[in-house]
């Protein structure tokens, strides 16, 4: 087990106080088996009303309403969590499933079927259609993980990181004819391929220890997850070409990345100056056994 501590800190600032809507917080991570949360809070400034609850994909969401106007809103999450997730590759795939291609069993479709489906579009465009024969071509004996193992290698090899700040997610064609992206764009075009393969994937925002020094902030990483009968949703991150183990901390899931913004909410009466996100990962020494409820 390890133990991390993660300080994320966003604070927006604007020309003049503002009305705040309310806003959607997804921060605290997905707990489980293999990840507990030991210790949580969340500071906002203005003061906010917190309502919890969880989306249609299971995702812990705070959503805080406010009263007061504010020229500053400061949104500060500290978390103390254990990760269990040391044996990553320690998994079993059911014998129909070991070799690609496969089919789903009748009873998982219907709730595989929405992370099967090409985000916008009934099936891949030209441009990933012709990267996706350079991966694999009909006729190759190759096991399910090994083909998945293979296109996200694929991926980092065909996409130069680039840390970009603008909102949203680049089409494939795009990140594809650019050559380019940032990790989430790496993940959607690493799903996008698995899902014209016929493997059911989902996109995942979270956070990802990289051991930076304290006084360098990181920020939110994202990767991509694909369902193997027997094994479940493993994760696969291209940024990085490696499974998804003990360092990656998973927040939220979705069938497309736009769906799990960490912060949104709206604001009115003013512009925004300016946006400042900060992540601070470190790993503890040492363990407490009282869990949080």
């Amino acid at each position: 087990m390890r133990r991390f501590n993660i300080h994320h800190l966003t604070t927006y600032s604007y020309s003049a106080p503002v009305r705040l809507g309310t806003h959607t917080l997804r921060l605290r991570p997905r707990e489980g088996h293999d990840l507990r949360i030991e210790t949580s809070s969340l500071s906002i400034i203005p003061a906010a009303k917190l309502r919890w609850h969880r989306d249609v994909e299971g995702n812990c969401l705070a959503t805080a309403s406010f009263r007061e106007a504010a020229d500053r809103l400061l949104i500060e999450s500290n978390l103390i969590i254990q990760q269990y997730d040391r044996v990553p590759l320690d998994f079993l795939v059911d014998e129909e499933a070991v070799h690609y291609p496969f089919h789903y069993a009748s009873k998982d479709r219907p709730i595989l079927e929405a992370y099967l489906t090409q985000s916008g579009a009934e099936q891949p465009c030209q441009a990933l259609l012709q990267w996706m024969a350079t991966v694999w071509q009909p006729g190759e004996i190759i096991q399910s993980y090994t083909l998945l193992k293979r296109l996200n290698l694929a991926t980092h090899q065909r996409v130069s990181y680039r840390k970009r700040d603008e909102p949203g997610v680049q089409s494939s064609a795009e990140t594809l004819r650019c050559g380019w992206g940032s990790c989430r764009d790496m993940a959607f075009l690493f799903m996008e391929a698995a899902r014209g393969f016929g493997f059911a994937a989902r996109f995942v925002s979270g956070y990802s220890f990289t051991a930076l020094p304290p006084e360098e902030a990181g920020s939110m990483h994202a990767w991509a997850e694909v369902f193997l009968p027997g094994a479940g949703w493993k994760g696969f991150d291209p940024t990085h070409a490696g499974i998804v183990g003990d360092t990656h901390i998973p927040v939220a899931v979705a069938r497309r990345p736009e769906s799990v913004p960490p912060i949104a909410g709206s604001f009115g009466g003013a512009s925004l100056l300016s946006m400042q996100v900060g992540v601070w990962i470190t790993e503890l020494q040492g363990f407490n056994t009282p869990l949080e409820s």
